[in-house]
């Protein structure tokens, strides 16, 4: 090959990495995101900390999209994606929904709101070490830390804080329990269906923030139909499971 050829083959593998490293910073700008949240928190303004909220939703449900079309695992070997993206849902779906429900009063006041705040905390750092956390065949094991999702309704219902605490105890709980939850953008079994409701859960969470503080009942309503979607598929899909792996032992046995 001569010199223009060489030349042109570095460039081009040059730009993919470039491309590829941007990916990653798409990724890694959840965790400014974060920061950002955090600061309205403080700040007081939790209509814009949703809407940060939403942005960092909109971010992590794309990266991976990105990072798959752009081969970016393949390019870059030496930099772990998986543990960046990990990294930045603790702070955004974790670390700053937490905050955000403390500073804007949705807690208990003392000692019982800081017990109460370090639960997800605590359960989900123990969720995010674990090897199967996520599966090969692309679920969550255990509730996958959408505390961003419980701080929004949370806050459109304006709950109080006993029932605030209620949700994040139980829900903390759920995090050890074997569950198997769908993983919206990668769960193969009811696809295409999933990935347009959530589409539209997206633009509902837009459309109640345009209305607040006073979003409309129905709209509120309609958005948890999504929700009830997501369990009923998510328990439907882990009792299948079971079932099928109740007969692969019973079909061993017999042999």
């Amino acid at each position: 090959m001569d010199d223009s050829g060489q030349e042109s083959t570095t460039d081009s593998s040059l730009w993919l990495r470039l491309r590829a490293s941007a990916v990653h910073l798409y990724t890694a700008s959840g965790a400014v995101i974060a920061l950002l949240i955090m600061v309205a928190a403080y700040e007081g303004d939790v209509v814009k900390a949703l809407w940060l909220g939403l942005a960092a939703l909109i971010i992590d449900s794309t990266d991976g999209l990105l990072a798959r079309r752009f081969r970016v695992s393949e390019l870059l070997p030496s930099f772990d994606g998986a543990r960046l993206d990990d990294i930045v849902d603790y702070m955004t779906y974790v670390l700053a929904p937490v905050l955000l429900l403390w500073s804007s009063g949705y807690l208990p006041e003392g000692t019982t709101g800081v017990a109460i705040a370090a639960l997800p905390l605590l359960a989900s750092s123990y969720q995010f070490c674990q090897v199967d956390a996520k599966t090969d065949d692309h679920f969550f094991r255990g509730f996958p830390s959408y505390w961003n999702i419980v701080a929004f309704y949370a806050i459109v219902f304006n709950l109080d804080p006993t029932a605030v605490g209620a949700i994040l105890f139980v829900c903390s709980l759920l995090v050890f329990v074997p569950l198997r939850y769908v993983y919206p953008s990668r769960t193969v079994a009811f696809q295409k269906i999933t990935v347009a409701l959530t589409g539209l859960w997206l633009l509902g969470y837009a459309a109640i923030l345009f209305q607040m503080p006073d979003p409309d009942a129905f709209l509120l309503n309609f958005t948890l139909l999504y929700l009830v979607y997501y369990l009923t598929l998510s328990l439907y899909l882990s009792a299948k499971m079971l079932q099928a792996r109740r007969a692969e032992e019973e079909a061993r046995t017999a042999v």
